[in-house]
């Protein structure tokens, strides 16, 4: 595997990272879209320290994932009930 070490900085810490190579742009659009989220909720909310911001930003990003994969699933369902009528109707057919 082709590894590349990087360093990201996220809430202006530093994280040293080994990564596959094809991950690279990945992480970096990761990291960007974290401390943009979190200079957002810096502008919109007072708070302590950038662990309170950190920790919104993971949760907003996580609610994001748990409804994104339950409307995969919804998607998934749905393909399979249009399979079972189409393979109702051939059934029919034949």
């Amino acid at each position: 595997m082709d590894e590349l070490v990087i360093t990201v900085n996220i809430a202006d810490r530093p994280y040293r990272l080994t990564i596959a190579r094809n991950e690279e742009e990945q992480i970096r659009e990761a990291c960007k879209l974290i401390n943009d989220r979190i200079k957002k909720y810096a502008e919109l909310y007072a708070f302590k320290d950038k662990q309170d911001l950190l920790a919104m930003s993971v949760l907003q990003f996580a609610t994001e994932f748990v409804q994104y994969k339950g409307q995969q699933q919804r998607s998934e369902d749905n393909a399979i009930a249009q399979l079972q009528q189409l393979m109702e109707i051939i059934r029919f057919n034949t």
